[in-house]
């Protein structure tokens, strides 16, 4: 399928402007970055890239779209032709995905003609904008979880397309399975789930519920608690699964209390290896309220797929750069109130201290190339003259992403895990 019509329109009508003018050729550059970072936030993790090649891959216009272009006169004849033959052929340099970013992070940027470029926008925010809302806030979520694993299970709490993103990015995140299998098939993202309440409700007794899962999954399965009396409940799966029933899930009630009430009747059953996991509205702050309960597991939902609370990154895609008639390149930035953005082609390096912490993002501008600063340099090359590097795609590309993660946020100082409001862990400084 194509993504070539999610899009804005005026995408198309300023390529359709800028064929007319005789501009629509000239060598530009693009940029992706956000101004600020979520009220309160300390980082944000990049997510999306992975995906955003794969859509780049299919951005082509055929006879249906063009169809449905001319039917609907959005752009003349002469652009419809030129759609029709539309293939990015420049390159695109990027922070790897699962890379942390701050304000003003030159997150993507893009290099080609004007209109083989400007056409990318919306795409671009489209997928960046989500899967890095997701991530940060699903990166927040596994810091106030310490070691114990995190389920994703939003996928009833937004579309059927952002479930799979949401999936995926908070699997990039440090997330170690979700309930979705259209992630699990396409991006390689471990799958979980047993049965949800109305499977109790279908059975005569609960026990007869038990008993059923018990035969399909055997005893290591987990078994859902509070349908009913949650005490009860506990009495019983030990006795239909034996003291190796692998876990209970409590979705509801005063958690701490709970937890700790159900931890002492499984020991006291003899099921002491049983995990208990919980999954009732979680987000990070309630995670972090659960830090000293004896709790095995989690499993978000809403919050997750949500940004718990920032549901968007706030990030713009803007021209910087382009040459002129004469092929000399030209800086460019808009300069209105609250919006400003600073021109021209950007390098980023990540300082780090000698204790291996970061300490500022470094921004260079400069036409020359990436400039030896002290650092660890974050922009990769993501596109090749239209070719899309394999290693950043697919589940294999996934995998990478949340193996950087780690390694990215591990460098940040202390401070950063906090979840308290504040400013960015490091400043961003423009050179």
């Amino acid at each position: 399928m194509t993504s070539a019509l999610l899009t804005d329109r005026y995408e198309l009508t300023m390529v359709d402007a800028a064929l007319q003018s005789g501009t629509a050729h000239r060598r530009s550059i693009f940029e992706l970055f956000a101004r600020r970072l979520p009220a309160g936030r300390r980082y944000g993790i990049v997510a999306g890239t992975g995906r955003f090649l794969d859509e780049l891959t299919r951005f082509r216009f055929t006879d249906a779209e063009l169809t449905w272009l001319r039917e609907n006169s959005v752009v003349r004849a002469a652009t419809l032709d030129w759609l029709a033959n539309y293939r990015f052929g420049g390159d695109v340099w990027g922070y790897r995905e699962g890379e942390v970013y701050f304000p003003g992070s030159p997150l993507l940027v893009v290099e080609g003609t004007f209109a083989e470029a400007v056409v990318l926008e919306t795409l671009a925010l489209s997928v960046y904008n989500y899967d890095s809302a997701v991530a940060s806030a699903a990166a927040r979520m596994v810091s106030a979880a310490g070691e114990r694993p995190i389920a994703e299970m939003g996928s009833r709490r937004t579309s059927e397309h952002s479930a799979v993103a949401a999936a995926r990015a908070a699997y990039i995140a440090g997330f170690t399975a979700t309930s979705n299998l259209e992630a699990g098939r396409t991006w390689g993202v471990p799958t979980m789930g047993t049965a949800a309440h109305s499977f109790t409700l279908l059975h005569d007794s609960e026990e007869d519920a038990f008993r059923a899962q018990v035969a399909a999954f055997g005893p290591g399965t987990t078994l859902l608690v509070d349908t009913y009396d949650m005490m009860a409940a506990v009495d019983l799966a030990v006795r239909v699964a034996g003291p190796s029933l692998g876990a209970v899930r409590i979705d509801s009630g005063d958690l701490p209390v709970v937890v700790a009430e159900v931890r002492a009747r499984l020991d006291s059953l003899g099921a002491t290896g049983t995990r208990i996991t919980v999954t009732n509205d979680l987000d990070e702050y309630a995670i972090a309220a659960l830090r000293a309960a004896p709790v095995d597991s989690f499993g978000v939902g809403t919050s997750v797929v949500t940004g718990s609370g920032a549901p968007a990154s706030g990030m713009v895609y803007k021209l910087v750069a382009r040459q002129g008639d004469d092929g000399e390149w030209v800086d460019v930035a808009k300069a209105s109130s609250g919006k400003a953005s600073v021109g021209g082609r950007k390098w980023a390096t990540r300082v780090l201290g000698r204790d291996g912490r970061a300490v500022r993002e470094l921004i260079t501008v400069s036409d020359d190339g990436p400039v030896d600063n002290p650092g660890r340099e974050l922009l990769v090359p993501l596109v090749t003259a239209g070719v899309p590097d394999a290693f950043y795609l697919g589940s294999a590309g996934t995998a990478s992403a949340r193996e950087h993660r780690a390694a990215a946020v591990a460098e940040l100082p202390l401070d950063a895990l906090r979840l308290g409001r504040g400013e960015p862990v490091i400043p961003t400084v423009f050179a």
